[in-house]
């Protein structure tokens, strides 16, 4: 199916879906209400109904995961990630579709970057596809280059890590599960397979600004 164009003539309406974790909302609901300052009709996705909207700017829209309404309980990380990735593929096309129907179609998708199976479903509707990453460009690069195999990690006491753009990093300042890969597995492939189709976006946003990270900006743009 082929991309609908952008219209310019009428109000252009944006679909943002964060991630549903501490530190992953706030960015994301900070951002939706920048567009809808700049004139965009944006609705943001809940999967949970505790959270309503603190901004007319700004529409809430629901997407059950079921873990409210009695749905699978569990302890492991992949098994919730596995089902909230089912829950939000399922319901996503269907607010998509409501959405049109209420004369109000949905011309781009703002995701989570830690979701990007949701960037496959926009572009499988029709829709333009945006990540957003919620964590500092330095996070990312290290994110990324773990994704690409680029980072070359020594165990060795007092060992450091190069990566372009970025000052030495002694082993013990990277994010634990990244050093030591046996140490939260499931946490360690949702943030580095925030890479595996990232260039295939429309757009690329980072919760940062040049002023604090120019060069880091720079190499993610």
């Amino acid at each position: 199916m082929e991309r609908r164009e952008i219209a310019t003539s009428t109000r252009t309406h944006v679909l943002v879906i964060p991630f549903p974790v501490q530190g992953h909302i706030n960015p994301m609901v900070h951002f939706s209400k920048r567009l809808a300052s700049k004139g965009l009709e944006v609705t943001l996705v809940a999967t949970t109904k505790s959270m309503q909207p603190q901004d007319s700017s700004i529409k809430i829209e629901h997407i059950s995961d079921c873990f409210e309404e009695g749905g699978p309980k569990t302890d492991s990380h992949d098994a919730m990630f596995d089902h909230f990735r089912m829950a939000v593929s399922r319901g996503l096309p269907e607010l998509i579709e409501k959405q049109k129907s209420l004369g109000c179609p949905v011309k781009l998708v703002v995701y989570d970057s830690v979701m990007p199976w949701v960037l496959d479903t926009a572009h499988q509707l029709g829709l333009y596809g945006a990540a957003f990453f919620t964590q500092s460009c330095a996070v990312s690069t290290i994110y990324y280059h773990e994704h690409q195999g680029l980072l070359q990690i020594d165990p060795s006491e007092g060992s450091s890590v190069s990566m372009p753009s970025m000052p030495s990093l002694g082993t013990k300042d990277l994010p634990s599960f990244i050093y030591d890969v046996s140490s939260y597995p499931s946490i360690r492939r949702l943030v580095v397979n925030q890479f595996s189709n990232f260039e295939e976006a429309d757009w690329r946003f980072f919760n940062t600004f040049d002023k604090l990270e120019g060069e880091e900006y720079g190499k993610k743009s």
